[in-house]
């Protein structure tokens, strides 16, 4: 979200809600559009088979695949118009409804540029096969001409209806000769005095020469038909065989291609580029691309005839027209409310091997950017930001540092979440982003008293020194309770616990227990003396492991040996012998008495231990 300050006069603020300094320019809401998302999770899945299966194709089964991932992209779209319009429809809340009919409109300008994109550039058709593309085009996009002729043919008498004559005219506008055929036999069958000019309109209709795909005939053959066809509709029209029936008459011009004829059917085509393509069709049917800008631009200024200026949209058909493919791009980004048009346009045509040549400033070329731009922007919703992961992947020359800058901002929220963008990282080798997200949730699970879940994170992101901080919170709720919780997580540390000192300590501590627990008593106090000796064990937990000792030291075998004995008394005058005199006083009874059986215990053992050690020996 984009904001500034903003000095509106006193009276003007005191009418406005909230704080009246503050003016919202631009908030990109589209990624928040339930509607909207499904167009964006739709076309993640195209560009990323796009990518992957680009270096197996070549020849003619790339340009097929090209044409093939275009239409997907644009089935996406329509399926999404046509939801917001149904939603549009259904709504009854006027703001709703008008949110949406805009978004129509706007999807259904996407799809018509994307459509001619298409044509021109993916599909690059030739000569002749470009108008069939064209008049496709256009009839894909004009949505309520079937509906008026459902209309007309739903009357009683057809040819009296008031819309059958713009049916017609629609009809031969959009060079749909078959239905306009169709709707003229209404006609003759309804009206005797016309059935003569019905017939020989009828047979200029159906011998109109048209190049289909698959047909073999050559541009020079087909022009010459054209030609003989184009006189033959001269003759009638001289001839004044259509004088009596204006409307016929017109339909006659309008197959000579006379320009003033078919301006003047305005209303019914709606559009400049659909009088282009009626231009096309009547006048030069074998149009190259190369010429296409001529056309259009003469077009647009005939149809607008100087009462209105070009909008927005004119000017990115007239980029495409013209080739202009980089105009194209610029003005979609400039009008269109998001990046995901732009973004999977271009990539579409760099893939077509169209932007090869066109670095930006910044060294990143075209593609790149725009991709970068969109995939940011889906980082800032709480689910989208998954789809942008992919985006970042396949730009070769920023996407890891952006990826890296994003995702270090993305709230982790749940375990789950964090597991998620973990994995992202670990499969990208993003060290540090790793590290810094286990240390996050580490810190949270400590916050929580989670100390369990805190280690987990603090092994994985190999932090000794947090390790060592849990470890001594495990320690102390230990000292505390006299039970370890989090069993499992500590039993199966395994290499882990040599992250740190004080983590192979608890590791190891609780091995005892687990030894003392199986009655392997010899191996656990060979294990504790080694935690003492060999300095694993804080000196602050020393009293804890002697206490531990009292058990073995008390069983009817003897467990320490004479020598492992002397080493225990070692430990317990070190530790009584390292507290000052002021310790001293402040030891309480319990202690006192903790030090004094433990020195009981280890005299007795002692004599125990020399006694059968001697009698072993005497033996």
């Amino acid at each position: 979200m984009l904001v500034y300050e903003t000095l509106f006069p006193k009276e003007c603020a005191e009418k406005r809600p909230g704080c009246p300094n503050i003016f919202i320019v631009r908030k990109d809401e589209d990624v928040y559009s339930q509607t909207l998302r499904k167009l964006f999770n739709e076309s993640h899945g195209i560009f990323v088979g796009l990518q992957r299966t680009e270096e197996e194709l070549a020849g003619k089964s790339r340009k097929a695949q090209l044409v093939r991932v275009s239409k997907n992209y644009r089935s996406v779209i329509r399926a999404c118009m046509e939801e917001m319009h149904q939603l549009a429809i259904s709504t009854r809340d006027p703001e709703l409804q008008c949110q949406h009919s805009t978004q129509v409109s706007i999807l259904s300008a996407m799809e018509l540029i994307w459509n001619l994109c298409e044509i021109l550039f993916v599909e690059v058709a030739p000569a002749g096969h470009l108008l069939l593309h064209l008049l496709d085009w256009v009839r894909l996009h004009v949505c309520d001409v079937d509906s008026m002729v459902r209309e007309v043919l739903s009357s009683e008498n057809p040819s009296k209806h008031k819309d059958f004559w713009n049916a017609v005219d629609i009809f031969v506008l959009q060079g749909r000769m078959d239905d306009a055929r169709h709707l003229l036999s209404k006609e003759a069958s309804a009206n005797p005095t016309s059935m003569g000019m019905c017939k020989i309109l009828d047979d200029l209709m159906k011998k109109m020469p048209i190049l289909s795909i698959g047909n073999t005939q050559t541009l020079t053959e087909m022009e010459l038909k054209w030609q003989h066809w184009h006189e033959e509709c001269q003759r009638y029209l001289q001839d004044g065989t259509f004088a009596s029936n204006l409307h016929m008459e017109s339909i006659c011009k309008i197959l000579l291609g006379d320009e003033n004829a078919i301006l003047e059917k305005k209303e019914l085509m709606t559009t400049w580029y659909h009088f282009l393509v009626t231009r096309l069709v009547y006048s030069h049917p074998t149009v190259k691309p190369v010429e296409l800008r001529f056309y259009a631009q003469s077009s647009l200024d005939l149809f607008l005839g100087g009462e209105s200026s070009p909008e927005p949209l004119d000017n990115i058909l007239m980029a495409a027209f013209e080739f202009e493919i980089h105009q194209v791009i610029k003005e979609c980004s400039i009008a269109l409310s998001n990046w995901w048009f732009v973004a999977h346009l271009t990539d579409l045509l760099d893939h077509c091997k169209l932007l090869q040549s066109h670095n930006l400033y910044f060294g990143s070329n075209m593609r790149e950017f725009l991709l970068l731009e969109y995939a940011s922007g889906l980082f800032s919703h709480h689910s989208l930001w998954q789809l942008g992961v992919d985006y970042f992947d396949h730009c070769p020359e920023y996407g890891k540092v952006y990826l890296e800058l994003h995702i270090e901002r993305i709230p982790l929220n749940t375990e789950q979440k964090a597991l998620k963008v973990l994995r992202i990282c670990e499969q990208r080798q993003m060290h540090e982003q790793v590290r810094s997200i286990c240390k996050i949730m580490a810190m949270k699970a400590v916050r929580n008293n989670r100390l369990g879940s805190a280690l987990s994170w603090s092994i994985r992101a190999k932090d000794a020194a947090f390790a060592t901080l849990i470890s001594d919170r495990f320690l102390k709720d230990y000292c505390e309770r006299g039970s370890f919780s989090d069993l499992d997580l500590i039993d199966n540390l395994g290499p882990s616990m040599l992250l740190s000192d004080r983590l192979t300590f608890l590791g190891k501590y609780r091995e005892f227990h687990r030894l003392y627990g199986e009655k392997r008593f010899s191996e656990a106090a060979k294990l504790l003396l080694m935690l003492m000796t060999a300095r694993i064990a804080p000196c602050s937990f020393w009293m804890t492991l002697l206490t531990d000792a009292l058990p073995l030291l008390e069983q009817k075998e003897v467990i320490f040996s004479a020598e492992q004995t002397y080493e225990l008394m070692r430990c317990l005058e070190d530790l009584t012998a390292g507290k000052t005199d002021n310790q001293k006083l402040q030891v309480d009874d319990v202690e006192t008495t903790k030090v004094e059986i433990l020195r009981l215990a280890l005299a007795r053992n002692l004599a125990r231990a020399i006694v059968k050690e001697g009698t072993l020996e005497g033996s």
